[in-house]
């Protein structure tokens, strides 16, 4: 089967996710018998367009020049091509608007009603119109995949079909890897918050405005998406109590270290409420990991606690992500064994 997608986003995740595409394609022929397509790449100032394909290879070669090849159309844009184009699945990574969704919501919204199937690493669309989305999807018989908007490659979303005769009661966890780098190195070193933040920044971890890392507000949208979808709830990033880390001192940390415990920057949902704050745990604590790595503890009704740890972001991580929700898509529509 020949499955044609578009992909919207040539940042890190995209970009990642055309190189994946191209490593693995003839995996994906032997072992799924899929021939994976893509016949547009959308960037906000144009896109590239071949409807026979686009040759995967050329456009990594070239890099930032991608611009110059025959087949780039400047100005023109997704929200306008999609129903046009001969589409399965529109893969959609462009950066999160936090106030808003967009131009990620309306580019989700444009390809469901169009009956194109959907995967996206944008998260502020399903912390924001997380129902409205689910809803026209079932409405128009699609898709729509989101491992990716959580905790990257951590299969954190998709656990669930693995545990359907199971039970999630709650869920206990650390979904901003610049939050918790910081604090580990407060709790390691002694540094101060500043100098935690600023070796965060050098590194990559922390953008030069992290905000939405260090204030709780990334890790209170990616909550919102885990409740709606392991728990089956209906929440809204609104409806999450948020408190940051910049208020944690050197010595906050030094006095509980004494009696065992370390101060963390956890993401909680239980009793239907939903809380991201930093917060004591026994040093002895699973969900006391250091460094930039996530965490989901999730609580069971027959099995107790389960948990799910590893690097939650990243180019390769997210697009690794993409790649299982391709496969699981193409597999529910019959595409592949």
């Amino acid at each position: 089967m020949n499955i044609k997608i578009c992909l919207i986003g040539k940042g890190i995740v995209g970009t990642s996710l055309l190189q994946l595409l191209n490593e693995k394609k003839q995996l994906f022929k032997q072992k799924f018998n899929l021939k994976i397509t893509v016949n547009s790449i959308f960037e906000s100032d144009g896109a590239l367009i071949n409807e026979k394909g686009i040759d995967l290879k050329e456009i990594l070669d070239v890099g930032d020049d991608f611009r110059n090849l025959p087949y780039w159309r400047r100005d023109v844009k997704a929200i306008d091509l999609i129903s046009k184009l001969d589409v399965d699945i529109c893969i959609e990574t462009t950066p999160t608007n936090p106030k808003t969704g967009e131009p990620g919501l309306s580019h989700i919204i444009e390809a469901l009603n169009n009956h194109i199937d959907v995967i996206s690493s944008n998260k502020g669309p399903f912390y924001l119109e997380y129902k409205k989305i689910k809803n026209l999807a079932e409405q128009n018989n699609c898709y729509v995949k989101y491992e990716a908007t959580v905790a990257s490659c951590v299969p954190s979303l998709r656990i669930k079909e693995d545990l359907i005769g199971n039970e999630i009661l709650s869920i206990k966890a650390i979904l901003n890897g610049t939050s918790n780098f910081i604090l580990s190195r407060m709790t390691a070193e002694g540094v101060d918050f500043p100098l935690a933040l600023k070796e965060a920044q050098e590194l990559g971890y922390a953008e030069s405005d992290p905000t939405l890392d260090i204030e709780g507000y990334d890790a209170a949208g990616k909550l919102v998406i885990l409740a709606n979808e392991l728990l089956g709830w209906s929440k809204h990033i609104k409806d999450v109590k948020v408190e940051g880390i910049s208020k944690i001192t050197s010595h906050a940390i030094e006095l509980a270290k004494p009696d065992g415990f370390v101060i963390k920057p956890l993401a909680i949902a239980e009793n239907n409420e939903l809380s991201v704050e930093p917060r004591l745990i026994d040093k002895y604590s699973p969900l006391n990991i250091s460094g930039n790595l996530n965490v989901v503890e999730l609580e069971t009704k027959y099995a107790g606690p389960i948990i799910l740890m590893g690097r939650g972001a990243g180019g390769f991580e997210a697009a690794s992500a993409i790649i299982n929700d391709l496969i699981d898509i193409t597999r529910k529509k019959g595409y592949s064994p």
